[in-house]
């Protein structure tokens, strides 16, 4: 089921699997990336319950294995509408007979999606409603459209940092990083950066960032709290995924122990954990 949000002359479309936004339109103009499978087969997936890959594809709790795919299972699965109006939409999945088997606990994962004028703001709420303390992660994969030329763009942060790349081997941490050539919080984009797969930013001092087209705004993104950052695209890919995570994929070293998992997000009993981030278009 395809829901559409309005508000003046822009738009939001979501698939109520995995409760994808697959259109962000200015004027009928669409930000996000229009699929095409020789490069990619998702537009935005929801990261649920774990971001990234774990090592061997699985985890260990109460010396039990269980099996979990890469970024988890939100993505694979039907929300249900619980709300809507004109310009605001919250879906909601909670767990099945299936997630339960990979991911033992009742849980509701609950993705609000508001639209003000030109900016479009994801909440989501992870409710905990098992009798023990839930480990998980959670995260953002939007791509966004790229025309013309990618080294016409780069990115803008809204603060100076400098720029340490964590990374992945196989799909896991090695433990290696880099700096990432930048001036004043701007990052020029090419596709020489993502030769070794995505940038993976930690705790940066920057909550926005911008991608510019030939120094003009494009798109900005406020990733608020979130400590993690992905930035990825594919070679010659005609998109630029920004990714507001908590959490991230398994070390090399990882014991397997999803409650000591690095950067993972402990849910007490009944609680609510929020997390919310933005897209605005200029």
């Amino acid at each position: 089921m395809i829901i559409t949000i309005k508000d003046n002359n822009y738009s939001a479309s979501i698939n109520s699997n995995g409760a994808e936004l697959f259109e962000f339109t200015k004027d009928k103009t669409n930000y996000i990336w229009t699929i095409d499978e020789q490069f990619w087969n998702k537009t935005s997936p929801i990261l649920f319950p774990i971001v990234g890959r774990l090592k061997n594809d699985s985890y260990t709790l109460n010396e039990k294995e269980y099996k979990l795919p890469r970024h988890g299972f939100a993505r694979n699965y039907d929300f249900e509408v619980i709300h809507q109006k004109e310009n605001e939409v919250v879906f909601s999945l909670k767990e099945s007979e299936e997630t339960l088997k990979m991911f033992p606990f009742e849980f509701e994962l609950q993705i609000r999606y508001t639209l003000v004028e030109s900016k479009l703001t994801i909440l989501y709420e992870v409710i905990n409603h098992s009798e023990n303390s839930m480990p998980f992660n959670i995260g953002a994969h939007p791509a966004f459209a790229i025309t013309g030329n990618f080294e016409d763009y780069s990115l803008q942060f809204n603060k100076d940092e400098n720029f340490e790349t964590h990374h992945l081997e196989n799909e896991l941490f090695n433990g290696k990083t880099t700096f990432v050539e930048s001036r004043i919080g701007n990052i020029p984009l090419s596709y020489s950066l993502f030769e070794n797969d995505a940038l993976v930013f930690n705790h940066l001092k920057s909550n926005e960032v911008s991608i510019l087209k030939e120094n003009n705004p494009y798109l900005k993104i406020d990733f608020e709290s979130f400590p993690f950052l992905g930035i990825w695209t594919k070679q010659n890919a005609p998109f630029l995924c920004i990714e507001p995570w908590y959490g991230h994929a398994d070390e090399k070293i990882s014991n397997g122990n999803i409650y000591t998992k690095k950067d993972v997000q402990i849910l007490n009993p009944k609680d609510i954990f929020k997390a919310n981030f933005s897209i605005e278009i200029p």
